[in-house]
């Protein structure tokens, strides 16, 4: 795992993504929403693209890219360390990794006291 800052890990992996993606789009953004099914993956779009509404939260980045989450999935995050990884698969939606062979995945750590 190459890039950490606080509770945002971002594997080698996603940074290559991220890396194509910039290279066809230029800034982007991460949302982490609270809808159903796809919704609560990371979705990344173009910055002018991107809706992140008043109450979002921001999570932290990821090589400069923001990553927002509603505040409901949020409070999940709130004793963990999000890793921003990169795995096989299509991402789904309007996200920028749809109709890649690689798509942008999230694990958890589970922050303690002696972490």
């Amino acid at each position: 795992m190459t890039e950490q800052a606080g509770k945002v890990v971002v594997t080698e992996a996603a940074l290559e993504l991220l890396g194509q993606i910039r290279a066809d789009y230029g800034a982007v953004v991460f949302k982490i929403s609270a809808g159903c099914c796809d919704g609560s993956g990371p979705m990344v779009y173009r910055v002018s693209d991107a809706f992140i509404g008043v109450n979002d939260i921001l999570l932290g980045t990821a090589d400069d890219a923001e990553i927002w989450a509603a505040p409901t999935i949020a409070k999940l995050w709130e004793n963990s360390q999000m890793i921003l990884d990169a795995g096989p698969g299509s991402g789904a939606g309007f996200s920028l990794d749809a109709g890649r062979k690689t798509h942008f995945l999230t694990r958890a750590r589970i922050l303690s006291d002696s972490r």
